[in-house]
């Protein structure tokens, strides 16, 4: 739990009961997921990694980076630099290994939808993958978030685009801020399984860590509500 330093004293925040979580979850105008490991039981960057044969020393550079121990841009470049994936190389990854959703999503994202909530996806990965998954979830691509690849003409890539707020640390609560202000938004939650996610609250007004996929240790001992299953979500809104 942080500390908020104020001068001359310091002041720790307001614990949130479990009730009183579930309850801004249950009255959320909109929800966020994060996508990689989140959404989908995969990391997108890892998979693409494994696809152009540089799959050990991304993974590395993945995990250091979900742990918060190197600034997101500089990880993305550094790996992004390893891969240098080619138009056709993104293209058949999705044709040939498309990402797997994990159980429970399309249930609790349907459910969110049907209570006329609004569902986001903000992903530190890139905007072809996450607008697959999307479709997949009846999530228009307006409600996507990620960071988009740059090629040259003939195909080989040509970096990424650094203007996109998801493209440096913070960018997730960047978006969540930009949401508020666009949307006028309530209470917005959002869940996912790393650092970058739990760092969006706030402006996010309630963090779900989820370790359905993977444990990221330092979220689910600071996560105020942790979950490894999507089912207990589901539960919350069917009560």
């Amino acid at each position: 739990m942080k500390l908020f330093d104020v001068p001359g004293r310091t002041i720790l925040p307001r614990m949130v009961s479990h009730s009183e979580l579930r309850k801004l979850f249950c009255s959320a105008d909109a929800v966020c997921f994060d996508v990689d490991s989140t959404v989908i039981r995969e990391e997108g960057i890892d998979e693409l990694a494994k696809f152009c044969g540089v799959e050990d020393a991304v993974s590395e550079m993945t995990r250091r980076a979900m742990g918060g121990a190197v600034p997101f841009k500089a990880a993305l470049t550094e790996r992004l630099a390893l891969i240098q994936p080619s138009r056709e190389q993104v293209q058949r990854l999705i044709a040939e290994h498309p990402p797997h959703l994990t159980p429970g999503i399309r249930e609790l994202v349907s459910h969110l939808q049907e209570r006329n909530v609004q569902v986001f996806l903000i992903s530190g990965g890139f905007r072809s993958i996450v607008e697959h998954v999307a479709s997949k979830l009846n999530i228009p691509s307006t409600n996507v978030f990620a960071n988009r690849l740059k090629f040259y003409f003939n195909g080989e890539y040509a970096g990424f685009d650094e203007m996109q707020p998801t493209a440096e640390s913070g960018g997730k609560g960047k978006v969540i801020k930009l949401l508020k202000e666009k949307f006028h938004f309530k209470k917005i939650i959002m869940i996912g399984d790393g650092a970058t996610d739990m760092e969006a609250c706030p402006p996010a007004d309630v963090f779900i860590g989820f370790g359905g996929n993977v444990i990221r240790q330092q979220v689910k001992d600071n996560a105020e509500w942790y979950i490894t299953d999507f089912v207990e979500l589901l539960g919350e809104l069917e009560e």
